[in-house]
């Protein structure tokens, strides 16, 4: 129904005369954008949908920006930048049904308690007659909308991209180490797999779990600190296997040192299949 307005002229005319009327009355001008999940290693198929409300200049410009953008990808370097201090909002990791003692860390009662020692001795006073809000009760630990503040962002990085006929991969180099090398560690991330597209490096973790959704967005805040102020510069990223105690970088210095594996000398075998 969206799309048919697009092609003929009757529609087209519509869309002129909507486009006139969100700039003479409108106040506020807000998009609507989905994620890509086909660039994603995972079997999720349907795209997060958001409204995200558009700052700065006036309702004409918005508009006429919305509109230049309509249909087209929005890169994270055109909104985010390095050493910029942003704010990340998601859903924290669900535990289930749980406890006071490990829902709100209460401390356990004594051995000979009766009827259990893993609760609240006291609820309350008798009047007023009823469970007061702040009283730890048992229920749902995690799975909770959160927004944490102030994340540095240390790194925006391209993903792997062809230049001048050549695969360029060294997104995790620096200045200080200029090894040829991938953001992606050794034997991928646990859980993930490959990053292959741009990506965001910030300081500290992120709430939730791995491959869940989150929110990027400006600090709400002006920030004075020389700590939120300070300019990053990355001297090393370590890329050795997140799966156990790894030492080597690349794929390439491991086999330098541990020589050819079993793999590399059957890969030469006739009637062998190749990686």
């Amino acid at each position: 129904k969206y799309c048919k307005k697009w092609q003929d002229e009757a529609g087209k005319k519509q869309l002129e005369k909507d486009f006139v009327s969100i700039k003479k009355y409108c106040k506020i001008v807000r998009v609507i954008v989905h994620t890509q999940m086909k660039l994603l290693p995972m079997r999720q198929k349907k795209a997060h949908i958001m409204e995200i409300q558009l700052n700065g200049g006036s309702v004409a410009e918005k508009v006429d920006w919305a509109r230049e953008k309509l249909e087209k990808q929005v890169s994270v370097h055109s909104v985010f930048s390095q050493s910029e201090m942003i704010d990340v909002i998601g859903v924290t990791k669900g535990h289930g049904m749980k406890g006071v003692t490990s829902r709100w860390h209460t401390k356990k009662l004594p051995r000979k308690t009766h009827k259990g020692l893993r609760k609240v001795a006291c609820i309350g006073a008798w009047h007023p007659a009823r469970v007061g809000y702040s009283i730890a009760r048992a229920g749902q630990k995690g799975y909770h909308h959160r927004t944490e503040l102030n994340k540095k962002v240390y790194r925006i990085g391209r993903g792997i991209h062809g230049e001048d006929g050549k695969v360029v991969r060294n997104n995790a180099s620096t200045n200080y180490d200029p090894t040829e090398k991938s953001i992606t560690p050794l034997g991928g991330f646990p859980q993930y797999g490959e990053v292959n597209n741009d990506f965001v490096m910030v300081k500290g973790c992120v709430l939730g779990t791995r491959k869940r959704v989150l929110t990027l967005r400006k600090s709400l805040l002006v920030h004075t600190s020389r700590k939120a102020l300070e300019a990053v510069e990355l001297k090393f990223i370590d890329t050795t296997s997140k799966f156990g105690h790894g030492c080597f970088q690349t794929a390439q210095e491991k086999r330098a040192f541990m020589g050819p594996q079993k793999k590399h000398l059957l890969k030469g075998k006739p009637g062998t299949p190749e990686e």
